[in-house]
């Protein structure tokens, strides 16, 4: 057997007499482990296992490529740092490097497509609201199409933990990520910014059904509340697929559904990286009459804009092999919907009978044979909300 020659070589090599014991023990364990465990066996395990190892390494994967960026936004100010006393345009540079990175990557791995593009104006304020896939890489990637075909920049409102995470900053600050307040994202849109915000912020992004993309937007008003305070128009975002590429397990959801709720912790595991067809679908831009409208009926009408076009654009129930598929499939996902008999309908979470460790009255899609529309149930009020 070729390991027992080779610990018979090590055996018979002249060590130093400090190396000598160390040697000794280490041949023995390597001994012991020959000989008592089935390294055939073994290996099966690691094939058997291999796929579902590598659907965990995938989202390391990513942040790996995170801290690249990282990594790269502090070379370049270093490299540069006489310099943007005077030019403050490098920092420009940088952006631009980056987003051409990610919009390669969206390429390649996703061939992902942003229509609707021209509804985003040259200049001037507009707000996105857009459904909370289970990683944002299609905010990633919006991100790089508007910086290298509109020349403009999207800030976005992140959660507080990203924050928190060791050498994010820099790379946060340079794509002008902020955990904004109301006031803040009010005051960035009367700049004339472009912002984006999710209104179920992390709570959509790990624990909405990737079978139904139900909205987890709870009694949150905060994203309303800065459409009235800018008078900015709303456009309404979805991607497709954008549960497919990364999902969360089923197992243990409501587990750790209830350890975020308690401690805001996001510690669902998240698996993935599927090759899935990715596009952004951009809506025409909403207008409201700032001075009558309210919070709730400014929720209520981009809920419900946002509900039509997952209705529009997505196939349900989700699927990671439809996805896949559909990167070689030349039938738009609309006519693809059109021939399918089922109907999304929403419901009440509470109406169909289960509840969750909150008490939102949060929606679920549903679907339902031979049904049209779209039920309006968002009736709930509440004065504190949130983005």
């Amino acid at each position: 057997m070729a390991i027992s020659e080779w610990i018979q070589t090590l055996q018979d090599v002249a060590w130093p007499g400090f190396l000598q014991p160390h040697v000794e023990v280490l041949l023995l364990w390597i001994t012991w482990a020959v000989d008592y465990i089935d390294l055939d066996y073994l290996e099966y395990l690691l094939w058997l296992l291999l796929p579902f190892f590598i659907l965990f390494i995938f989202p390391i994967f990513l942040v790996f490529f995170i801290y690249g960026c990282v990594i790269f936004v502090h070379i370049y100010g270093h490299r540069h740092q006489i310099r943007e006393a005077y030019h403050t345009s490098y920092w420009e540079g940088a952006r631009v490097a980056i987003a051409s990175f990610w919009d390669g990557v969206g390429n390649v791995w996703h061939g992902y497509e942003l229509r609707g593009i021209e509804n985003v104006p040259d200049e001037g304020s507009a707000l996105f609201i857009y459904y909370h896939g289970c990683l944002p890489l299609d905010v990633y990637y919006l991100i790089s199409k508007l910086v290298i075909h509109k020349n403009r920049s999207l800030h976005c409102v992140g959660d507080k933990f990203i924050f928190k995470i060791p050498g994010w900053r820099p790379l946060c600050k340079l794509f002008s990520i902020t955990s904004g307040t109301v006031e803040e994202c009010t005051e960035e849109l009367k700049e004339g910014n472009l912002l984006c915000i999710a209104p179920g912020g992390v709570r959509e992004a790990l624990f909405s059904d990737p079978n139904v993309y139900d909205i987890l937007w709870g009694k949150r008003l905060g994203f309303a509340k800065v459409i009235i305070g800018s008078k900015t128009p709303v456009i309404p975002m979805f991607t497709e697929n954008c549960r497919e590429s990364f999902r969360t397990p089923e197992w243990g959801r409501s587990f750790f559904r209830w350890i975020y709720e308690k401690t805001k912790i996001p510690l669902c595991p998240i698996y993935g990286g599927f090759p899935v067809k990715m596009i952004t679908h951009l809506g025409k831009p909403i207008y409201f009459d700032f001075d009558t409208v309210t919070p709730e009926e400014v929720r209520k009408t981009v809920k419900r804009e946002i509900r039509m076009m997952i209705k529009e654009h997505q196939r349900l129930p989700g699927s990671v092999w439809r996805g896949i598929a559909q990167r070689w499939s030349s039938t738009s996902s609309k006519k693809k919907n059109s021939d399918e008999p089922e109907q999304a309908e929403l419901l009440q979470r509470n109406g169909a009978g289960t509840t969750s460790p909150t008490s939102d009255s949060e929606d679920i899609v549903v679907l339902r044979r031979d049904r049209s529309g779209v039920e309006d149930d968002d009736d709930e009020v509440d004065e504190l909300g949130g983005i």
